[in-house]
């Protein structure tokens, strides 16, 4: 599974917005095991004025003093879960999403070691915990949100893990991911947002 997802990657042409905005950028980490990677989520500390209890990537708003995203997600996630930089091997971007505080996300797709320690700050984060890909693979598990958005109602990913609901922008990302690398087919909509971006 590591060998298509890397495969898929160095080939995948992520959508990029054409305007500038605030940015921010997420680390979608995923644990080098050959037959069943992991990947790395978090939940968000209750008391935070934005997105408290929800499952997110680590990561974070781009700072002035960084040299660029992909620094971002690295600096963001070492911040957050005490991921060592070095300890990522960065495979590429996904598609770029604004979030809904217009912010225009990132994910950065890297590989870590198996055994790596991760501990969540207790300054933002409640857990940080692992999903194995099979299991977001597997249809049964499978199942849909509704969100309001840009005065509609939409129809979103949705995966329920043990006690952590994983919806929303998450589940958007894992989405374009296990399409892109698995050939999941898991139906996913365009987004608003993407009607003013284009494909490099």
């Amino acid at each position: 599974m590591i060998r298509k997802l890397k495969q898929r990657m160095a080939h995948h042409r992520p959508v990029r917005f054409r305007s500038e905005g605030p940015k921010a950028s997420v680390l979608v980490a995923l644990t080098e095991h050959a037959g069943d990677p992991e990947i790395i989520l978090t939940q968000r500390a209750a008391r935070l004025s934005t997105h408290g209890c929800e499952v997110a990537f680590p990561g974070g708003k781009h700072d002035a003093t960084d040299p660029d995203l992909q620094f971002t997600a690295l600096r963001e996630a070492h911040e957050e879960v005490g991921l060592p930089p070095e300890q990522v091997e960065i495979l590429g971007p996904l598609g770029q999403i604004m979030s809904k505080h217009q912010l225009q996300v990132t994910p950065w797709v890297g590989l870590v070691d198996p055994a790596v320690e991760l501990v969540p700050n207790p300054g933002e984060l409640e857990a940080v915990f692992r999903v194995p890909v099979s299991f977001l693979l597997e249809k049964a598990h499978y199942r849909t949100h509704q969100i309001r958005a840009y005065g509609r109602i939409h129809e979103v990913p949705a995966w329920q893990y043990g006690d952590y609901t994983i919806w929303g922008l998450t589940a958007y990302v894992l989405t374009e991911l296990l399409n892109t690398a698995y050939d999941a087919g898991i139906p996913m909509r365009a987004r608003p947002e993407h009607q003013q971006a284009n494909t490099k």
